[in-house]
């Protein structure tokens, strides 16, 4: 039994349609990420899930039971939110216990949950002071251990790190990453950063528009997208697109590209596509970290590299990697180097690109094309 099974999910605001025939299921255990863009309804789904917002048409149910009707305090979850929520005049050991008093939970069993909750969240010293006496990631914290000391069916996180900077949003993403290892529970956490729905889920639903386009496992979802949507929305720096045509080279599947001068380069496909579109045409998809410096030692290391020369525009150290723009044909293109064999602004590079890991696209419907050895 699935610790949330969202069924057929619809939420409409007067004429306007949020949310479209939702359909999600968290198995008990789960880490699942709702990630979209603003506006997708990934925070509405959210709110309908702890019983914020009322179901226009479809099913929530909670390890089973059916809670369309139920109140938010008897549906046994947890919420974290994005502003942390707690009680100014409130200290943290307060702002914990609060909801446990409210229930007449006894002393000894709030004292023994607030003892096993501050430990695991390493707050213990943090218990006697106010908000205002807190960092943003203490703050965080006592609202993670608010949630906790419940000890819930169903966590919910709606957008907990946006509020923090850079070094402290990717150092709480580690001890909540950690948390849900240590605690197990069955977690819905919605962000806009594809990086944290990357590293902390163990099953993205990426939304747009109200939909979800694409519910599988992290590397699936970036390896195989479900269509060019998700394709450019998972990913930083996003996946080049090319519009092509399939053609053969030497009987071996590829595809035509057009390039600045007016002539096509033909890139041999890795596999065969599953089916080609009526008239033949294609979007043709690349992950930055798909390009490389072309030489024939690295030729002969990767047996899938197209090789074609494109001009350099913009050149980007970060440190770690260099992003450069280059240009083929009309569109320009994002690749991430080495810095020992990043390209210099201006250059004519001899550029490879592995198609062992092209995508191929209907440029009609937008639909990721499946493709099988050939």
């Amino acid at each position: 039994m699935a610790a949330l099974s969202v069924s057929r999910l619809y939420k409409r605001f007067g004429p306007v349609e949020v949310l479209k025939g939702i359909d999600l299921e968290a198995r008990t255990g789960e880490f699942v990420a709702l990630v979209g863009p603003s506006g997708c309804g990934k925070s509405t789904l959210l709110a309908m899930i702890a019983g914020l917002e009322t179901v226009s048409e479809g099913e929530i149910r909670i390890d089973g039971r059916l809670v369309n009707s139920v109140a938010p305090k008897d549906r046994d979850i947890a919420m974290v939110f994005q502003s942390y929520a707690l009680y100014p005049t409130m200290t943290a050991r307060q702002n914990m216990t609060f909801g446990m008093e409210s229930r007449r939970v006894p002393k000894a069993e709030m004292d023994a949950a607030i003892k096993r909750v501050s430990a695991l969240l390493q707050i213990e010293p943090l218990l006697s002071r106010k908000p205002a006496q807190l960092s943003g990631g203490q703050r965080q914290r006592v609202a993670m251990g608010r949630a906790l000391v419940r000890d819930p069916k169903l966590f919910l996180f709606d957008e907990p790190l946006s509020n923090l900077d850079a070094k402290l949003r990717v150092d709480m993403r580690t001890e909540i990453k950690k948390l849900h290892q240590r605690v197990g529970k069955t977690t819905i956490y919605v962000t806009h950063d594809q990086i944290e729905a990357m590293t902390l889920a163990s099953r993205i639903a990426v939304m747009h528009q109200g939909a979800i386009q694409q519910f599988d496992e992290p590397q699936v979802v970036y390896d195989r997208p479900a269509n060019m949507f998700v394709a450019g929305f998972m990913g930083s720096p996003s996946m080049n697109f090319i519009p092509g045509e399939l053609t053969k080279i030497g009987g071996a599947p590829a595809v035509a590209i057009a390039l600045e001068s007016g002539e096509t380069a033909a890139l041999q496909l890795a596999q065969m596509p599953a089916f080609r579109p009526a008239d033949g045409k294609v979007v043709l998809g690349f992950r930055p970290e798909h390009l490389f410096r072309y030489s024939e030692n690295l030729k002969g290391q990767k047996q899938a590299l197209a090789m074609l020369t494109a001009p350099v525009e913009v050149v980007e150290p970060t440190g770690a990697e260099t992003h450069a723009v280059l240009k083929i044909g009309e569109r320009e293109i994002v690749g991430r180097f080495d810095p020992d064999h990043a390209p210099r602004l201006g250059e004519l590079m001899p550029l490879g690109i592995d198609m062992s890991h092209a995508c191929l696209f209907d440029p009609k419907t937008q639909a990721f094309i499946p493709q099988a050895a050939a």
